[in-house]
């Protein structure tokens, strides 16, 4: 390890091969938390390159618990998080909307480490027990249409990372794995990042993958369509989002989901679990205000629009709306709750 710190204190980059090597020693505990601190910080003051999120890519997933749901084409729905933005949990909420409107979902998601309120904290608050037992992830499957797979129950040789992670409070690259290291390799993805630079690393990676997905971000900053703005959408293995659409990249509006801009405040979650679990039971239940209902419908539309490329954005965005209104997503949910 010093080494390698040394060579990236030298501003220089390390290869794919050797980034694989570090972490699969850092899984290993063969360095002490000060090396591990360093090495995560070094990339806070330089951009991740294409080769080394390659290669600690590929160590996560050697080391990973896999799931087989091959059977079922899922999606996945998440978000690199980092963005500083303290929105409520969207990509949560959408995950469970695009179930109730037949899609297949396996939610990769974890403990927020740079946001006070991630996946799975709130989705803890909310009752959810996680679990790795195969049976009951298929059942999951089968009987209500998702399964979340919380990351640590999947990728237990980072257990001692995490301490570390959380003492930082900052984020690393750790970040920009959850999206790429779902053991189940869903078929499809829809990601969401930061940053445009983001987007292209995203976009390039996931090329050389076996999933449709698609890669979005809010040009103001958000990591999934916050309607806060433009959000730039980045597609991969030759899906369109309309005849018209021309290139890999395309601007969409909130206008072009037939929806309204929102304010930054309107979609702003809380600062603990609680505040999270209260603003997903009233979007669950029809209390959620129009701006977050928009929000999650703009999501779960362009969700859809990644499995059913046919698919207009405004069909999608009905679609998530009638599933919200008629109850089916707190029905879907409730179910999730009680498998």
């Amino acid at each position: 390890m010093k080494n390698v710190l040394e060579n990236l204190f030298q501003h220089k980059t390390i290869t794919r091969q050797e980034a694989k090597a570090t972490l699969l020693g850092i899984a290993a505990e063969q360095y002490p938390p000060t090396q591990v601190a360093s090495f995560l910080t070094v990339f806070r003051m330089r951009s991740v390159t294409v080769e080394e999120l390659s290669g600690f890519r590929d160590a996560m997933l050697d080391l990973c618990v896999p799931v087989d749901f091959a059977q079922y084409d899922a999606i996945d729905v998440c978000g690199t998080g980092g963005d500083g933005k303290n929105t409520f949990n969207i990509s949560t909420l959408t995950a469970f909307t695009l179930a109730a409107c037949g899609a297949k979902v396996t939610k990769h998601g974890n403990y927020g480490v740079s946001s006070g309120c991630g996946s799975s904290n709130v989705l803890e608050e909310l009752g959810v027990k996680f679990t790795s037992d195969y049976d009951t992830l298929h059942r999951q499957m089968d009987s209500i249409g998702i399964a979340c797979l919380h990351a640590p129950l999947f990728h237990p040789a980072m257990k001692h990372v995490a301490p570390i992670r959380r003492e930082l409070g900052l984020r690393t690259f750790f970040n920009l794995l959850g999206p790429l290291v779902n053991p189940s390799r869903p078929k499809y993805q829809l990601v969401g990042v930061f940053s445009l630079e983001i987007a292209r690393l995203f976009r390039y990676l996931l090329e050389q993958s076996d999933c449709r997905a698609l890669v979005c971000h809010s040009t103001d900053g958000y990591d999934e369509v916050s309607l806060t703005g433009p959000c730039r959408v980045s597609l991969s293995h030759g899906l369109s989002l309309s005849e018209s659409s021309v290139g890999f990249d395309r601007i969409l509006s909130p206008q072009d989901f037939g929806l309204n801009d929102v304010v930054p405040e309107a979609i702003m979650g809380g600062d603990s679990p609680q505040d999270g679990a209260r603003i997903f039971r009233a979007v669950l239940s029809g209390e959620g205000t129009q701006e977050q209902v928009n929000v999650v419908a703009a999501n779960t539309a362009l969700g859809l629009k990644c499995i059913d490329p046919s698919l207009s954005l405004e069909d999608g965005v009905a679609q998530a709306k009638d599933a919200i209104a008629s109850g089916k997503v707190q029905q879907t949910f409730s179910a999730y709750c009680e498998s």
